[in-house]
């Protein structure tokens, strides 16, 4: 069914994954605004209706997402819910660098700069989201870091992007088992079972379990990320308890917990080591741009993606700045327990305030939410990285084998491949290498790809607007609008570009070669990846009137089911939504 004018607002929406059995997939069609406001869009529509719901839904026969050559499956599918949404993003980003990272931080800076370091990269997560929001609920299609940059400003971009971000979370996933094999060594030490053990045992079940359907990925994770959600609250209400003196008792030799211990030294190591725990503090926020992941297979992401995402930060805010203040007015910078000089982690920071305020069973069931937590956090960086390599399979831009996707919706080679690299994880059996060596090395690696990631989304932010003024195209009639631009995404490339090229500056006073690869080893990687891709390809950079800003559009959708349920929620049931 053509359509020379857009379709009634109230009544349809753009659903790019749920093709049509009456039509087929066209590639290579370009989109182009004739009337110059939006108001024509020379597409070729199809109505569906969905059985059982009454929900009509706009389906547009030139978007790829439905493309698998013939595969079995029917590709992606929207089938994750508001709350999965919630708890993919919150969770993905509890994990490793709250519970371990941390500790570190504090040990490293003391207690004040890293509250200064978690609450600057803080403010620039909440600016490249709302960025990202703006985008996704606009056009809310999978792998959406890469696909944007292709979209709005090179395909040499995106395929940077993509190559960057899945090597980002793969080596991310890499990070999360060598912490748990660290975790497990508070139980069964290192001499009776080595770590490459746990590490396997752990991608095994990793992977089994990305193989199901993403509702059940889903579902897993937000019980999963419920879990830690609650264990941070309990971590908060006994570190205020011990800190006001109601349990637990005070460490001989120690300040009196609170401001005492805080004022120790709470501004350790001046400027250079504020900026040195920039890379701890960055990889702690990863996972909040997973919102924009999963937006392609959310169930209508034009209402549940901005609402996800202005209740995300302020929650993992509210974690970090207390968890960060109560760790560093418990236990003092210098603490052996908190870091040893060798940069390795006996032990988590949650674990040490548990036993601080004499909850000697409450180590140990930290420990395991911390294995869980841990667990979660590689579960969301397999999920992620896999669906940014399906979507560089969709683009030409990595082997068409990728873009297979089963009769569940799993890109399942991509999950396969990308557990493979989770294989890193293996070398901390390596005694010339050592476990707390190898998790700094993947933890800056990780940490520095994730800046250039969300250095991407900031930049495509920049050329969507830019594209849609020069169209001639409303604000009014973007689902949801970023209030901070252009502030925002500016804000977001300045710190990112800073951290980028300067958090290894201390390698050279004096001079390490082992710092100074640790820091700087992925900027060269991604010029080869950017020039060498639009060099080989020929690729140019696109005008802003044939950016196209219609494929996987979406439009409102009334979901009356949804809303009917939300209206007849208890008074519980709305509390704990607020919570969580």
């Amino acid at each position: 069914m053509s359509t020379s004018r857009r379709p009634s607002r109230d009544v349809i929406q753009m659903d790019s994954f749920k093709s049509s059995p009456a039509s087929s997939i066209r590639k290579g069609n370009s989109f182009r605004n004739n009337s110059g406001d939006g108001s024509d869009d020379s597409t070729t529509y199809s109505r569906q209706e969905q059985q059982g719901g009454g929900s009509k839904y706009l389906h547009d026969d030139s978007d790829l997402s439905n493309d698998t050559d013939g595969q079995v499956g029917k590709g992606l599918q929207r089938n994750l819910e508001a709350r999965h949404l919630t708890m993919i993003s919150l969770g993905g980003t509890i994990g490793t660098g709250l519970f371990l990272a941390s500790g570190s931080s504090i040990a490293t800076a003391g207690p004040g700069y890293s509250q200064v370091a978690y609450s600057l990269i803080g403010s620039m997560v909440y600016c490249f989201m709302s960025s990202l929001g703006e985008m996704t609920t606009y056009l809310p299609i999978t792998g959406s870091i890469n696909a944007y940059g292709t979209r709005f400003f090179d395909p040499a971009l995106g395929f940077m992007l993509g190559w960057v971000y899945w090597f980002s979370w793969s080596v991310t996933l890499a990070t999360e088992l060598v912490a748990s094999s660290l975790i497990i060594s508070y139980w069964v030490p290192t001499t009776q079972c080595p770590g490459w053990v746990w590490a396997l045992v752990f991608i095994v079940v990793l992977t089994s379990l990305n193989l199901t359907s993403v509702k059940a990925y889903g579902e897993t994770e937000y019980w999963l990320s419920l879990i830690k959600v609650l264990a941070v609250f309990v971590f908060v209400i006994v570190g205020f308890l011990y800190i006001g003196g109601a349990i637990g008792t005070r460490v001989p030799g120690e300040p009196k917990p609170g401001p005492e211990i805080f004022d120790i030294d709470p501004f350790h190591g001046g400027f250079v080591a504020l900026f040195s725990i920039f890379l701890n503090a960055g990889f702690s926020f990863q996972g909040a741009e997973l919102v924009g992941i999963a937006a392609g297979e959310t169930k209508n992401p034009r209402k549940n993606v901005p609402r996800a995402i202005r209740q995300v930060f302020w929650r993992i805010l509210m974690f970090y700045v207390l968890t960060i203040l109560i760790i560093g007015m418990t236990i003092p910078y210098d603490d052996p327990d908190l870091a040893n000089k060798d940069g390795s982690i006996e032990s988590s920071p949650f674990t040490r305030v548990f036993l601080r305020a004499g909850i000697s069973v409450g180590g140990d069931i930290m420990n395991a939410v911390i294995l869980v937590a841990v667990l979660s956090a590689g579960n969301s960086g397999l999920y992620a990285s896999s669906r940014a390599l399906h979507t560089l399979s969709q683009e030409g831009n990595a082997p068409k084998f990728f873009g297979y996707v089963n009769r569940y919706g799993v890109p399942v080679y991509c999950v396969m491949a990308t557990a493979l690299v989770g294989c890193l994880a293996f070398i901390v059996s390596l005694p010339q290498i050592g476990q707390g060596q190898a998790y700094d090395w993947l933890l800056a690696l990780a940490s520095t790809t994730g800046f250039v990631a969300w250095l991407g989304i900031a930049f495509s932010h920049i050329r969507f607007r830019m594209a849609y003024k020069a169209q001639g195209r409303s604000l009014n009639d973007l689902p949801f609008v970023s209030k901070l631009y252009p502030f925002g995404p500016i804000y977001t490339i300045v710190i990112c570009m800073i951290i980028l090229l300067g958090q290894g500056y201390t390698a050279f006073a004096p001079f390490s070669i082992k710092m100074f690869l640790s820091a700087y080893v992925t900027l060269p990687f991604i010029a080869i990846l950017y020039f060498g891709n639009k060099f080989w390809c020929k690729t140019k950079i696109l005008k802003l009137v044939d950016v196209d800003l219609d494929t996987g559009r979406s439009f409102v959708e009334h979901d009356t089911e949804e809303e009917e349920g939300e209206k007849k929620q208890t008074w519980w049931r709305r509390f704990v939504n607020f919570l969580f």
